[in-house]
């Protein structure tokens, strides 16, 4: 089960900076300005064999001094009801600051439930561990000012530079000795985990209240949330699965919470414990943004997708234009991966919503597709003779021989070629493409690598 790490701060302590240290990238963007991230980043980090999530709370937008200050506050709430580890990033060269301190406060004692807008709660959130990170410490003279981050209660700060690197690996090792073990999930290997996920009001809740047969409340007694995605096993309908349910299918906080940083957040989780990936679309709303990351963020997991375009009930124009349309839009919009099944379904009034479990079980299936060496040059060599990758400098590309790697989480394909590094993108896409015309891959990612033979 994946590990996820939040960063949290006050604008411009460096969070995206560091995030960029972490995830060795340069996703995010950086700049003097505050209030510079607006979007969630999320991205992978490994260190010592061992592979975490990060993301980088961002996203808010300045109106006046309150708001902003209202934001930050709402931010690090959901980042410590849904990370397993909480990194509290603050600016050594400035000091302590009354909103450090504020947020300090959030991640010492947590917060009352009813002040989260959760009904009849009075209890605490169980926190995260949290480490202090004082960023921009450049130099030696920087590192004096550490002893006056000792009063906001939250153990010995951490000094690093996260423009120049200087100190992030002692933090990495650090973040390893705090981050839960992986436990053994004690689910049954071979049968599918299938989470459905999607923005809020997408209708996640009804479509799995519909495949249980069985009503849930979308509420929640306590205010304790659960970090952890729970898996609920299926014998429904001749089909055996596992439906990965975070607690965030479970339960409906005000909507005054940031919703898109909490279905972010709480996707990232489903994700990242699934095989497959039921992406709901509200069929009155179209395909926005925040579907797209969440798209993105199944790609990142090398997920495979089923695209569930809910509440068809009420399109009125239900003519099979309107559907090719509806097709073609969710398809432009994903390419280059579009090779995925689209279902037209109601959760209300369970209008195809077998057929979504049928393909989701389909897809998983074509994930674990496994394709002989011989067949695979058979088919894949008359293909690169007719079309071969174009010459460059005079060179001309020879690929030799095609092979299936065994046992990879997706299906995965090498082509061995005399000049590997001349093969670009393009062709590695027309190698990819031909190979989903004559196997079904429907659904699934898959890898295509170029080596020296």
């Amino acid at each position: 089960m994946g590990n996820l790490v939040a960063i949290v701060g006050r604008p411009n302590v460096g969070k995206s900076t560091l995030f960029n240290r972490l995830t060795n990238s340069r996703q995010a963007i950086v700049s003097e300005q505050a209030g510079t991230t607006r979007d969630r980043q999320y991205g992978k980090c490994e260190w010592c064999g061992r592979e975490f999530s990060v993301v980088d709370t961002g996203g808010w937008v300045v109106n006046s001094d309150d708001i902003f200050e209202e934001e930050i506050r709402k931010q690090v709430i959901i980042a410590t009801e849904e990370a397993d580890l909480v990194l509290f990033l603050c600016d050594i060269k400035n000091g302590v600051t009354d909103l450090d301190q504020d947020v300090a406060q959030i991640l010492r004692k947590g917060v009352k439930g009813s002040e989260r807008g959760v009904k009849g709660s009075e209890r605490d959130v169980t926190l995260p561990p949290v480490i202090l990170v004082l960023n921009k410490a450049d130099d030696g003279k920087d590192l004096y000012g550490q002893y006056d981050f000792y009063k906001l209660g939250l153990g010995d700060p951490w000094c690093v530079s996260a423009a120049t690197g200087s100190g992030t690996g002692d933090l990495l090792d650090r973040i390893m000795e705090m981050l839960p073990e992986k436990n053994d999930d004690g689910l049954e290997e071979g049968i599918p985990r299938f989470a459905v996920v999607g923005r809020p009001n997408a209708g996640k809740s009804s479509i799995i209240n519909a495949f249980i047969g069985e009503d849930r409340h979308i509420v929640t007694e306590i205010a304790g949330t659960t970090r952890d995605s729970i898996y609920t096993r299926y014998d429904k309908f001749g089909f055996d699965f596992y439906l990965v349910d975070t607690a965030g299918i479970r339960r409906k906080n005000k909507v005054s919470e940031d919703l898109e940083f909490y279905s972010v957040m709480r996707s990232i989780r489903a994700i990242e414990n699934s095989d497959v990936c039921i992406l709901m679309i509200d069929a009155t709303r179209g395909i926005e943004a925040q579907d797209m990351n969440i798209f993105q963020l199944i790609q990142k997991n090398n997920k495979s997708l089923v695209v569930a375009v809910n509440k068809w009930d009420l399109v009125e124009d239900k003519s099979q234009i309107a559907i090719s349309t509806f097709e073609n839009a969710i398809r432009e919009r994903m390419a280059p991966f579009r090779d995925f099944p689209i279902i037209f379904t109601s959760a209300l009034t369970k209008q195809r919503i077998f057929k979504v479990l049928e393909t989701a079980k389909q897809v998983y299936l074509n994930r674990k597709l496994r394709i002989g060496t011989t067949k695979l040059n058979e088919v894949m060599l008359p293909i690169i003779e007719a079309t071969p990758p174009p010459s460059i400098k005079g060179k001309y590309i020879k690929i030799k021989y095609v092979s299936q790697v065994p046992d990879t989480q997706i299906p995965t394909f090498i082509f061995y070629a005399n000049l590997p590094q001349y093969v670009k993108e393009a062709y590695r896409r027309f190698l990819e493409n031909k190979i989903r015309e004559n196997w079904t891959l429907t659904g699934s990612p898959i890898n295509v690598f170029i080596r020296q033979k």
